[in-house]
């Protein structure tokens, strides 16, 4: 008896445009042995296929499990349909508007295959610096709207010709229906214009290099937006970019072609070389060797750790071919490397990232000597991601090139939402059904340049997404211009508007990231976030519960002498130790080299602008303080940097007895920087602190929380992983499970997800 014929509709959602979906569907039902159609529409991608029912429920499993790398599969499903539109073969047909219900793809680094091509004398893309197909290159950032077609991408005025036309046809092609498919013939050019935009004759990228080599400062049009790029073993070229650039001493990333290019400069695991070479290609924090500050001096001064960042452009990779001396084949990749190049975001003034030609001539000149350009438009600016390796993986410093816009799986499905974030490390999100989208980083809201950025996410993040939001969540801080915008923006629509917690969103980001709902207990951690009782909190132990929390304790309040200035300042924040332990006199001996000094020590005899703060970032700062590691800051966060670079240089000791108090709720670390107060090595002192610190907080929670197995780790102190390693083992050894941020930072970089999954959560009534 044969086999019955069935016709059915298959839908299938997630990351499945621009990822090679459409001519895997197609090869695979040519195996079995199907006929009917497959394309893109707004809602992902809508096969109809008609053939034996074991082979089309083989087509519906195979969707899944064997689908293509760059793609991420949400769901599946299939219901049977009349055969009416289905002819004798399968093909691919054009793409349909509609609603959106999918996501454009991630921008990937260049694959192997391609990287054969350019590095093929014989090939038509012998050096090409546009090099892709369906496994690789940009998507987001040239894509202007869905379904994801050439028409919707900054590839629409570049005219395929025969040969890349024969590609984009051919199923058994790589580039069979690859969006972005070009060459030399038909394809974006580049080309090297002066710093007073001339341009400049012969080859770009050997001129380039060459330019580099002298000590030049050049500016490099890639994926998101334009680095800054310099020779990284030049110090004077590197003083330079500081100076241009007006970036005193805040940390570099280096570019090096690989990780055996790496090895002499920082140490690198078991495992690791597979993380700096991941298709999404972020900057990775590694520990220095003793040698890297001289290899690479001023490049990151006073810190333990280096940002490396490998290749992941065609433009990137023909620089290190060119250093390289322009070898045939692909086996000088695998060779160690002299060439070690700054790549920085051009982003002068802390404005958001440069993407136009015309824009990079005016908002770069003076900066970059010459400007390494393309003529291919950059439609959405976006940062390089970075991370540190940490037990389970990476975990994000900045989230944004290479996993936006990759969404976040929730636990619930509801209507959907816009948040806004915070003030610092800024970012939206938007929610879809059970995703949350969370956008490119896009700075610190202290300029005006970056707060329209912020508006231009939000329009783009709601058109790609196809919806309006419900609600609008943002930050209890009145005076954030992410408070002000939420408020014109629901106010111009008509929707409610939701004031959320800074630490409650937080721990949510976290909850929602890991699928748990109910109560939960949660530390939040950070420099500071307005509380409900209008103080500055920043050292929380709560316990959260959908969209409800409860403060069960915070660190003792500590003074900020001069307000938000000690946050700047950690001899500030030493100082009011110092007054809290009645050692006042000692402030203006203390700290003769800082004129305010004696001017501190009366206010805070006074108590006079001297505001509480339950913050742990000022308690960082006060440890720093005391220590002499660092009187006033350069960079954010620079002071609890140091010093946990000298902790971990110091290694293991035992925390200090009696170190801390717990009263009423309270943590009390006063103990602690007192004896820090009188340390005499600054390396024994933060080791001290990191470790005592740790204990302190495992067993804050034991006393508050005596039955918990699980807690939540939030806010921008769990980017410290000595402090994270000892208190993971701490608690662990108290039976309780230490939950922390993977898919976004825990600072407020991850901070709109968790205001998305809190009034998400309001909106369900949970």
């Amino acid at each position: 008896m044969s086999e019955p014929i069935v016709c059915q509709n298959i839908r299938v959602s997630g990351v499945v445009q621009g990822v090679g979906f459409r001519p895997f569907v197609w090869r695979l039902a040519r195996e079995l042995g199907l006929v009917g159609w497959v394309r893109n529409d707004s809602r992902g991608v809508e096969i109809e296929v008609r053939g034996a029912a074991a082979q089309v429920q083989s087509l519906v499993d195979r969707l899944e499990q064997d689908a293509p790398p760059l793609a991420r599969v949400n769901s599946v499903t299939a219901r049977d349909t009349a055969p009416a539109r289905i002819g004798k073969d399968f093909v691919i047909i054009d793409s349909r508007s509609g609603r959106a219900a999918t996501m454009i793809g991630h921008d990937t680094a260049v694959c192997r295959e391609c990287l054969t091509e350019m590095f093929d004398p014989g090939s038509a893309r012998w050096r090409y610096a546009f090099t892709n197909c369906t496994n690789c290159g940009p998507r987001y950032t040239i894509s202007r709207g869905l379904p994801y077609d050439r028409v919707r991408t900054s590839l629409k005025p570049f005219a395929m010709c025969h040969r890349c036309q024969c590609e984009y046809r051919r199923p058994e092609d790589r580039r069979f229906h690859a969006e972005a498919n070009c060459c030399p013939k038909c394809g974006p050019q580049m080309f090297l214009l002066d710093g007073e935009g001339h341009r400049l004759p012969d080859d770009p990228i050997s001129t380039a290099l060459t330019l580099l080599l002298q000590g030049k400062i050049l500016a490099i049009k890639g994926l998101g937006g334009f680095h800054l790029a310099c020779d990284a073993r030049n110090a004077v070229a590197v003083a330079l970019l500081r100076e241009r650039k007006q970036r005193d001493e805040k940390p570099f990333v280096v570019m090096l072609a690989n990780a055996a290019s790496a090895a002499p400069l920082v140490q690198i695991g078991v495992g690791e070389p597979g993380l700096m070479a991941l298709p999404t290609r972020p900057a990775i924090l590694l520990r220095k060797r003793g040698s890297c500050d001289e290899a690479l001096p001023g490049v990151a001064p006073g810190l333990a750790w280096l940002g490396v960042m490998l290749p992941y452009t065609p433009v990137q990779f023909l620089l290190f071919h060119e250093a390289a001396k322009r070898p045939a084949g692909v086996g000088w990749l695998e060779r160690s490397q002299d060439l070690a190049l700054v790549m920085t975001s051009a982003n002068p003034g802390g404005e958001p990232l440069v993407i136009g030609n015309g824009e990079a001539l005016l908002r770069l000149y003076g900066i970059a000597d010459a400007f390494l350009m393309h003529d291919r438009d950059i439609v959405t600016r976006c940062d390089d991601s970075v991370a540190r390796i940490t037990t389970g993986g990476l975990q994000f410093i900045r989230r944004a090139r290479g996993y936006t816009p990759r969404a976040i799986k929730l636990p619930v499905s509801g209507p959907s939402v816009l948040a806004v974030g915070a003030w610092f490390k800024n970012t939206v999100c938007v929610t879809r059904g059970d995703e949350a989208f969370v956008s490119q980083h896009i700075g610190d809201l202290d300029n005006a340049a970056v707060c329209d950025f912020l508006e231009e996410s939000v329009a783009q993040l709601l058109k790609l997404l196809g919806v309006e939001p419900a609600i609008v969540a943002h930050d209890l801080h009145p005076d954030f211009h992410s408070t002000r915008f939420a408020a014109d923006f629901a106010m111009q629509r008509r929707l409610p508007l939701l004031g959320i917690q800074h630490h409650h969103a937080h721990a949510a980001a976290v909850l929602a990231e890991h699928g748990m709902q109910g109560a939960n207990l949660a530390l939040s951690l950070d420099g500071v976030g307005l509380g409900t009782d209008g103080a500055a909190w920043g050292g929380e132990l709560l316990r959260v519960d959908g969209a409800r929390f409860e403060r069960l304790g915070h660190l003792s309040p500590l003074a900020l002498p001069g307000g938000d200035r000690a946050a700047n300042e950690p001899w500030r924040m030493a100082a009011a130790v110092l007054h809290q332990l009645g050692r006042n006199s000692e402030i203006g001996e203390r700290f003769v080299g800082q004129q305010a000094a004696p001017a501190v020590a009366q206010m805070l005899a006074g108590d006079i602008h001297c505001p509480l703060t339950t913050s742990m970032g000022r308690i960082f700062d006060a440890a720093a303080g005391l220590l002499g590691i660092r009187s006033v800051m350069a960079y954010e966060g620079q002071a609890a940097m140091f010093m946990e670079g000298l902790a971990q240089c110091y290694g293991d000791i035992l925390p200090l007895d009696q170190g801390w108090r717990i009263e009423r709720g309270r943590l009390d670390l006063l103990p602690l920087l007192a004896a820090l107060a009188d340390e005499k090595s600054a390396e024994r002192g933060a080791a001290l602190f990191h470790a005592t610190l740790a204990a302190a907080i495992a067993d804050w929670v034991r006393v508050l929380a005596p039955d918990e197995k699980t807690v939540v780790g939030s806010g921008g102190c769990f980017l410290n992983q000595v402090f994270v390693r000892g208190l993971r083992a701490r608690l662990g050894a108290q039976g309780i499970k230490l939950v922390e941020a993977r898919q976004v930072p825990p600072n407020d970089g991850g901070l709109s997800v968790g205001q998305a999954w809190i009034a998400l959560q309001h909106l369900l009534g949970r």
